[in-house]
């Protein structure tokens, strides 16, 4: 597979790992008052730690363009990479499409008027402005991403000396929410927070236009696994402790926080950061999960036309238009409504991931790899089994509606592949 230019130096690729993972607190106050401060505290530290051990082991292994799609092309071949590609690219339409909606939702505190048209036509120019700067090229959008993740973190970081200085209440009390004790919450919270914290794997498809790809992942990884959990942490614990207020948290609730515990210009300040933080979520998003339909594309197993690319700067300029337009549709959707929807293919993705993992291991015991998962076979296991686990917990527990559109999503892979290699769709 030909890669394109390498331009991605490291404190970019840092920023956009940040923003595929998380990207900040925002967007996470729902799961305070559906399960409860304890457990929410408990699962934001426990869920994001195995799945990045995984991808920093096959990202040194095989730094290629394209990312998890090679990796499940080398062990399992064509069709399942092509799987994994198609089901992680649908999963983008509606998880990436989640990020133009919560901005247009976090601009009706400054807009709480703002009709239905006019939320889809401010989330349309949101879309679209940050389509230009992923054309403009990977090195725009790495530095652009460094700058939106300061802008997002820095009222936080003000939102959180003010609650420390307020604190008077354990944050983790009570443990959990009514109706929602340590198992039964658990489940569901689990799945929520692998939402919340999906994406170790996603950077990996820009390794073929990144600077010493090879070690730059993984210290990528290591650098964001930190940040990203203080990231979430450390504000809902300060802010739980300042107020106890834990069940009126909801989506958007972090400005009405910042208001009641630091004024308005904190509260303001606050909505910045989120507009900010959605900006860089989009922004980056865009850029990694626009070269899954470009690498499925260089491999054969989607149009050609895909391919094409600028000559400049490398940038797979047709992918991401393709990404953009159906973003543009998804984002008529309600936050929570698109969330709910990405479980299952999220889930099916992970678990190809982590099998090739372990394949991986298994049939190619010499393949050079710059760093790997310690502990012999038990670490090995561990780290694959784990997070597969709460892949299928949370797969179990999508609710008989979500589960049928996961299942109905994910069969359109298979549909699609035998189409093509029969002879059908436009090459």
């Amino acid at each position: 597979m030909t890669a394109a230019p390498r331009r991605l130096s490291f404190l970019p690729l840092l920023a956009v790992v940040f923003f595929n993972v998380s990207g900040g607190p925002y967007g996470i106050e729902d799961a305070v008052s559906v399960f409860g401060p304890g457990l929410t505290l408990l699962l934001l530290a426990l869920t994001p730690v195995l799945i990045a051990l995984a991808m920093a082991e096959m990202g040194g292994a095989l730094p290629e363009e394209g990312g998890y799609v090679t990796w499940v092309r080398r062990v399992f071949g064509p069709f399942w990479s092509f799987q994994v590609g198609w089901w992680s690219w649908v999963n983008s339409f509606v998880d990436v499409a989640v990020y133009p909606a919560l901005f247009a939702d976090y601009l009706r505190f400054w807009r709480p008027e703002m009709t239905a048209l006019e939320r889809w036509l401010i989330a349309l120019a949101f879309i679209w402005l940050l389509t230009a700067v992923n054309l403009a090229g990977i090195r725009v959008t790495g530095w652009g991403a460094v700058a939106l993740a300061v802008g997002a973190l820095a009222p936080i970081l003000a939102l959180i000396g003010v609650a420390v200085a307020r604190a008077h209440a354990a944050p983790w009390a009570p443990f959990a929410a009514p109706g929602h004790g340590l198992w039964s919450g658990l489940g569901v919270g689990i799945a929520v927070m692998m939402w919340n914290y999906s994406g170790w794997d996603t950077p990996s498809t820009v390794l073929g236009e990144t600077q010493r790809a090879e070690t730059a992942y993984r210290r990528a990884l290591w650098w964001a696994l930190p940040s990203v959990g203080l990231a979430n942490i450390v504000p809902v614990a300060a802010v739980l402790s300042a107020t106890g207020d834990w069940q009126r948290w909801q989506t958007g609730y972090w400005p009405v926080v910042a208001a009641v515990i630091g004024g308005p210009v904190l509260a303001h300040a606050v909505v910045t950061g989120a507009v900010l933080a959605s900006a860089g979520l989009f922004l980056s998003l865009v850029l990694t999960n626009s070269r899954l339909p470009y690498a499925l594309a260089l491999g054969g197993q989607l149009p050609r036309w895909l391919t094409r690319t600028q000559e400049r700067t490398g940038v797979p300029w047709a992918a991401v238009l393709a990404s953009s337009v159906v973003y543009s549709v998804f984002a008529v959707a309600s936050f929570k409504d698109l969330i709910v929807l990405n479980v299952w293919l999220y889930s099916l993705t992970l678990l190809l991931e982590l099998a090739a993992f372990v394949a991986l291991r298994l049939r190619e015991p010499r393949l050079a790899r710059p760093w790997r998962v310690g502990g012999g076979a038990l670490g090995l296991w561990i780290t694959a089994l784990l997070p597969s686990a709460a892949a299928a917990l949370a797969m179990a527990t999508a609710g008989w509606k979500n589960t049928a559109a996961g299942v109905t999503a994910a069969l359109t892979g298979p549909a699609l592949w035998l189409w093509r290699t029969r002879g059908g769709g436009p090459h």
